[in-house]
């Protein structure tokens, strides 16, 4: 498995943009597909974006569409999570998952990383 650090997570106002890193450990990183997905407080773990172990494909929830650009740079072993245009219901605690294929349930990712909570005021 790999083991997942995100970081970028922080408050930031209705409108504003964040970057959310994912740095993996191990040298078989683009081997794995990779997922960002959130929970915001009461709710279940949801799927925000993905992307294939080489870049070349990606998928974006629908009500990030056109929003949040996914991407990944293999050389450095980490994925990121371009937010632009945040909204209060952007609020959750992101996380980063690795897995063997690009799929939009989490129960396809063996590994995790701890989260970075993101905070949308209005």
């Amino acid at each position: 498995q790999v083991q997942l650090v995100e970081s970028g997570g922080g408050l930031v106002q209705a409108g504003a943009s964040l970057r959310l890193s994912c740095a993996a450990s191990g040298r078989t990183f683009s081997s794995y597909a990779m997922g960002w997905f959130r929970q915001a407080p009461g709710k279940e773990r949801v799927f925000v974006a993905g992307i294939s172990g080489r870049g070349r494909s990606t998928d974006y929830a629908d009500s990030v569409k056109g929003r949040f650009s996914i991407s990944r740079d293999n050389a450095k072993n980490t994925v990121y999570l371009q937010m632009n245009s945040l909204t209060p219901e952007d609020t959750a605690v992101y996380y980063c998952a690795a897995g063997p294929r690009t799929s939009r349930s989490p129960a396809d990712f063996g590994s995790w990383g701890q989260g970075t909570q993101v905070t949308v005021s209005s």
